[in-house]
């Protein structure tokens, strides 16, 4: 199985590519993609759109996998963020491939056993669970390798195609 996980946003897409091999996860690609914050809403939302699109071409995943969307204050970045979502959603059926959505305590709980983990616990956790190369991550990019882990151990209750839905 392999995955295409993002964690969510229109300044910075955190974006991870993971399979599972042998019964281990293993990171195959991560990055943070970055819009200019000199680019209208829709030009954004069209520039992560191509480059989520061309993640799907070229690594053809056999799901996709979304961290849902948890703000307290802001409602109008939620909002954007929730069109992000869309565009994600929608590129995912378009090429037919399964959408899973996550909880952010969900996959907290999957990667340090607790729902209510910082970052820092996070990301020393990540890196203990795959490879991750050498250099400065940004919290988005590790928070989608940590979707992609939660993903497929998850997925592994389902058995090797996942479902669509949310955990």
């Amino acid at each position: 199985m392999k995955v295409l996980a993002f964690d969510p946003g229109f300044e910075r897409l955190g974006v991870a590519i993971l399979e599972k091999k042998n019964g281990k996860e293993e990171l195959l690609f991560s990055d943070c993609i970055r819009t200019s914050p000199k680019l209208s809403f829709p030009e954004r939302l069209k520039e992560l759109g191509k480059v989520a699109e061309s993640l799907m071409q070229n690594w053809e995943p056999t799901a996709v996998a979304l961290e849902q969307i948890f703000f307290e204050k802001n409602a109008k970045t939620a909002m954007q963020v929730a069109e992000v979502r869309g565009v994600l959603t929608y590129l995912a059926a378009l090429h037919e491939i399964p959408v899973l959505q996550y909880a952010p305590a969900a996959v907290k709980v999957a990667i340090t056993g607790y729902g209510k983990s910082d970052k820092a616990a996070v990301t020393m956790m990540v890196t203990r669970l795959v490879q991750v190369p050498a250099g400065k991550r940004l919290d988005d990019e590790m928070d989608a390798i940590a979707v992609g882990i939660t993903c497929l151990a998850s997925s592994a209750q389902f058995g090797k195609t996942p479902s669509i839905g949310t955990i």
